[in-house]
């Protein structure tokens, strides 16, 4: 009884500890916009960083096995320690599939359940596939368990389709294997994947300071191809003062009201050891 006594107040005093930690990041961040962060060619990363840290933000970022001006890819062995520096300080990570791959049509007929996908990266890039719900889970935990070997941390059970694009049938084969979706605000579209001649960056910059309100999900990359005059770091560091100067802060995904109570319901099961949760 003792034992069985003691084991309560402990649960009781971890569950308190808890509660006190969630109402004091709330408190400290009372106004909150979530800014998250999709692969790219990574030739901007370094200097993404560099502003991360100089404003102290954390961000989430949805990771892809891309294509980059340096190295392996976006997961490979070249960037594995800019990620593992990113893990240190505090950030989030998520999957955004393995190979890139685009949500293209749901199947129908004797294909029904099955999606035509596209990936953009990989060995299958600019092909279109036909997958089961089974091969789409397979390609988001493939990109989950890499930032897990890579970082030692354990990826918050969500994903971002790249481009966005999705359907009911695909969010729900997602959500049976254990992934929430994350879209993004429509404020919150950055615009650094827009042709910079029509789209320069002070013009981004004076929309989405105009336009982005708490509660907000941001979303940019780590490098664009297309666009002539890179979008970051010069937009971010600016984007980020003027966010704070009208009184909001930054939050990673793990404080999102509206996927807390996922994330701590559907931790991943990766294979081998996390040093830190979720």
């Amino acid at each position: 009884m003792r034992h069985a006594n003691k084991l309560r107040t402990l649960v009781i005093c971890g569950l308190t500890a808890v509660a006190n930690l969630a109402a004091a990041q709330t408190a400290a961040c009372p106004q909150p916009v979530y800014l998250t962060l999709d692969t790219g060619h990574m030739g901007v990363a370094p200097l993404m960083a560099q502003v991360l840290q100089r404003q102290q933000v954390r961000v989430t970022f949805f990771a892809a096995q891309e294509k980059t001006q340096q190295g392996d890819g976006t997961l490979g062995q070249h960037w594995a320690p800019w990620w593992r520096e990113r893990a240190a300080e505090g950030h989030a990570f998520a999957s955004h599939t393995w190979d890139h791959a685009y949500w293209r049509a749901d199947l129908k007929g004797a294909d029904a359940g099955r999606f035509q996908i596209r990936p953009s990266s990989g060995v299958q890039a600019g092909q279109n596939l036909t997958w089961t719900a089974e091969q789409y889970c397979a390609n988001l935990r493939q990109a989950a368990q890499r930032l897990q070997d890579i970082t030692g941390q354990r990826p918050l059970p969500l994903f971002r389709a790249p481009g966005g694009k999705t359907s009911p049938a695909l969010l729900q084969a997602a959500r049976q294997c254990g992934f929430a979706h994350v879209g993004w605000a429509d404020a919150g579209f950055l615009g650094d994947e827009l042709p910079s001649d029509k789209f320069p960056n002070a013009q981004l910059l004076q929309k989405a300071l105009a336009r982005i309100r708490p509660g907000d999900i941001l979303m940019a990359h780590l490098g664009i191809w297309s666009r002539q005059d890179p979008w970051a770091p010069a937009v971010l560091e600016p984007l980020i003062e003027g966010l704070k100067a009208k009184g909001m802060c930054f939050a990673t995904l793990r404080e999102h009201p509206q996927y807390k109570s996922w994330i701590a319901q559907h931790p991943l099961a990766l294979s081998g050891h996390a040093v830190s949760g979720q």
